[in-house]
């Protein structure tokens, strides 16, 4: 029974910890409606609906195209919109979607939203990089 309860308390903190499987990002990638080469042209961070929440909107020239279901081209600029929560330490889930910078050259993984025109990012942390 010792061992059991030992075994417990060292596993349970490493579940905490867990993050999505390498394959549901890569899953997310592969289904994305856009694959890009970007560079960022500027970023704009505004408060959320939340304390903890940051709205970031970023534009983007499109370098090169490796997939679009919406017609980009070379050389277009498209706006890219999410969301990105501060979360406590020790928080179990998805990573967060990292904040990009100005002069970012980078990998994209995209969706429009057919409603506003603009670009979310599809693969969760995983939208602006391979592993």
């Amino acid at each position: 029974m010792r061992q059991f309860l030992f075994l417990i308390a060292i596993v349970c903190p490493l579940v905490l910890l867990a993050e999505l499987p390498p394959s549901a990002y890569e899953s997310r990638q592969k289904s994305a409606a856009e694959s890009l080469n970007i560079e960022v042209l500027r970023v704009e961070i505004e408060p959320g609906d939340a304390p903890a929440r940051q709205n970031v909107r970023v534009m983007a020239l499109v370098n090169k195209v490796a997939r679009t279901s919406t017609g980009l081209q070379e050389g277009g600029l498209i706006n890219i919109l999410y969301t990105v929560t501060a979360r406590e330490k020790g928080w179990a889930g998805p990573g967060e979607i990292p904040i990009l910078e100005e002069k970012d050259k980078t990998l994209a993984y995209l969706v429009k939203d057919a409603t506003s025109g603009e670009y979310h990012p599809a693969a969760g942390a995983m939208s602006f990089r391979n592993f």
